[in-house]
C-alpha cells in the first residue's frame, strides 16, 4: 500500500468478501500492515468473509470495527483445528522476572518493575483440582495469577503457599484499551469424532485491557457427533478483559468415554477465561437458556474476581476455581445454573435461575468454596421437577485427595429469595438448604479429608409457591456446629 489511510481494509489486500472465496489470507495480510503502522482496521459492513481449512492466524494489535460485516469460519475439513482465526496480543514483549516463593495472601515483593505487569507462576511439583469421578485425573500443576505494580505491591490474592516455583511468566500490561467492535460470526460446526479434541478456531484474547463489544457468534450445520470447542471467545493469561453487548451461542451436547471407562457428556463452550484477571460479561445474551439437548456457554479456570451482569445465559462454571469476587447481578442463568469451585465472596444480586441447583459447587473438585456467599432478591426455577433439588448442591464424603482441604461455603446469607416449586411433584416434603454431602450419615467414621463445614447460615424472608418450607438438609449431622438463623 502506497496510499496515506487512516485506517485499514480487507479489499486492499486481496479479499474479495464474497462469502465463497477463501478470504483468510487477504485478512492475515491487512492485521499485519495495520499492526506495523499502528492503524486501526474498519471492515465493508455488507461484507461476507469466509475462512477456509487453512492454517492461518490473523494477529490483532490495533482496534478493529467489524460494524455488520459477516465471517463464514469452516470447520467442516481443517488443517489445524487448535489454531484460532484471531488473535488478540500485546505488542509487549515477556520480561524476566526471579519469584522463588510465594505465601498465600502475600501482598508485597521485594522488586521494582518499570511497567505494571501480569504474572503467572506454576510449582510443577505440587498438584492441586486432582479431580474425582468420570472425568478422573491426577491434578494439575499448582497455579496462580496476579498483578505485579512497579512497587512490587500484589493485586489480587495469592491462592496457595508455594515452597518452591518451577516457572515464572511476566508480561507488561498495556495501558491503553484496545476495542474489538462489532462482527456476525458463523462456524460451520465440525464434523469430527466425539472425543476430547478440543477445536479453537476462533477469537482469542491475550492482551490484558480488552474490550469485545457486540460481536455475534452463530453455529451452523451440527450433526450427530462432533469434538467440542473450547470457546469462540477464549481469553488467557491477562487482565481486566470485558466482553459486553454481545450474542453467543450454545453447542449441542455430544458423549464419549471418560477416564474412568464409562459415559460422559463433553462440554463445548462459546466463552472461555483462562487465568484472566477481572473478567466481565456485560449485557451478554443467547437464546434457549433452558434447552437441555445444548451445553452452557460460558466456563472458566484459575481467574481472579469475574463479573457477569445483565446476561442471559445458560451456564456460569468456575471450573477449576475462581478466587476473589464471583459477582453474578441482573441476569437470567439457564438450565446448568451456576457452578462454582474456589475461594472468596460469591454474590447472587437480582438472578433469576433455572438450574437443578441454585449453586452447584463442583463435587468432582470436593464442592469446596473456601469464602461466603450472599443471595439477594433473586428467584429459582428448579428446571426438572427433581423432588430431591436443594438451594446449594455438595458432595463431598471425605475419602478423596483433591490436592487441598475442601470447605462448604462458610458464611451464608440469603435475603429476600423465592423459590418456584410449582412443577415439583406434590407430595415432596419440601426444600433444603444443602443436599447430602455423603451417603454416609454416620458421623463415627474417620475422614482423611474432612469436609469442613458451614459456620453461620442466616436466611431471611426465603418463600416457595407451594408454600413449603426450608430445612437444612436431609442428613443434618455434618451441620451440627453450624449456626442457622432462619426469619421471615
Amino acid at each position: 500500500m502506497e496510499k496515506v489511510v487512516q485506517n485499514v481494509n480487507y479489499e486492499d489486500f486481496g479479499a474479495i468478501g464474497d462469502g465463497e472465496t477463501d478470504d483468510m489470507e487477504a485478512i492475515c495480510a491487512a492485521h499485519d500492515y495495520a499492526n506495523t503502522h499502528g492503524l486501526p482496521v474498519k471492515t465493508k459492513p455488507d461484507a461476507t468473509y469466509y475462512i477456509g481449512a487453512k492454517a492461518l492466524t490473523a494477529v490483532i494489535e490495533t482496534d478493529v470495527d467489524w460494524s455488520t460485516t459477516r465471517f463464514t469460519i469452516d470447520d467442516t475439513v481443517v488443517d489445524n483445528n487448535k489454531l484460532p482465526c484471531f488473535h488478540v496480543r500485546s505488542v509487549h514483549k515477556p520480561v524476566e522476572l526471579k519469584i522463588q516463593a510465594l505465601t498465600r495472601d502475600q501482598q508485597q515483593l521485594d522488586l521494582s518493575l518499570e511497567e505494571n505487569c501480569y504474572v503467572i507462576v506454576t510449582n510443577a511439583n505440587v498438584k492441586k483440582f486432582i479431580r474425582f469421578g468420570l472425568n478422573q485425573d491426577n491434578g494439575t500443576n499448582q497455579t496462580d495469577c496476579f498483578i505485579v505494580n512497579k512497587d512490587g505491591s500484589i493485586v489480587s490474592p495469592i491462592d496457595w503457599d508455594y515452597e518452591e516455583i518451577t516457572k515464572v511468566e511476566a508480561w507488561p500490561i498495556d495501558n491503553s484499551v484496545l476495542k474489538i467492535s462489532g462482527g456476525i460470526f458463523t462456524t460451520i460446526a465440525n464434523r469430527g469424532e466425539s472425543k476430547y479434541d478440543y477445536y479453537g478456531r476462533g477469537i482469542d484474547i491475550t492482551r490484558s485491557n480488552t474490550v469485545i463489544d457486540g460481536v455475534v457468534h452463530y453455529i451452523a450445520g451440527e450433526v450427530g457427533h462432533g469434538s467440542p470447542y473450547r470457546g469462540f471467545l477464549n481469553a488467557m493469561r491477562c487482565a481486566y478483559v470485558t466482553i459486553q453487548n454481545s450474542f453467543v451461542s450454545g453447542h449441542k451436547i455430544y458423549t464419549t468415554i471418560g477416564s474412568a471407562g464409562e459415559p460422559v457428556s463433553m462440554g463445548s463452550y462459546d466463552v472461555h477465561a483462562n487465568s484472566v484477571i477481572d473478567f466481565k460479561l456485560i449485557n451478554c445474551r443467547m437464546n434457549n437458556i433452558t434447552d437441555r439437548t445444548r451445553w452452557g456457554v460460558v466456563a472458566s479456570n484459575f481467574c481472579k474476581n469475574i463479573r457477569v451482569e445483565n446476561c442471559v445465559i445458560s451456564r456460569l462454571d468456575a471450573h477449576m476455581g475462581v478466587s476473589g469476587t464471583y459477582t453474578i447481578k441482573d441476569s437470567y442463568i439457564g438450565w446448568q445454573g451456576v457452578k462454582a469451585i474456589g475461594r472468596g465472596l460469591l454474590t447472587l444480586d437480582n438472578v433469576i435461575s433455572y438450574g437443578n441447583s441454585l449453586v452447584e459447587f463442583r463435587n468432582d473438585y470436593g464442592s469446596t468454596w473456601e469464602g461466603d456467599v450472599i443471595i439477594r432478591d433473586s428467584k429459582w426455577i428448579p428446571y426438572n421437577g427433581d423432588a430431591r433439588t436443594s438451594v446449594f448442591a455438595v458432595r463431598n464424603n471425605g475419602m478423596h485427595d483433591f490436592g487441598y482441604t475442601c470447605y462448604m461455603p462458610q458464611n451464608v446469607e440469603i435475603i429476600n429469595l423465592h423459590i418456584d416449586d410449582s412443577n415439583v411433584p406434590g407430595d415432596d416434603e419440601g426444600f433444603y438448604l444443602f443436599s447430602n454431602p455423603c451417603d454416609d450419615q454416620s458421623q463415627d467414621t474417620v475422614k482423611p479429608y474432612p469436609y469442613v463445614s458451614s459456620k453461620k447460615v442466616i436466611c431471611r424472608n426465603i418463600t416457595s409457591q407451594s408454600g413449603k418450607q426450608l430445612k437444612i438438609c436431609r442428613n443434618p449431622m455434618p451441620f451440627a456446629e453450624t449456626e442457622l438463623i432462619i426469619t421471615e
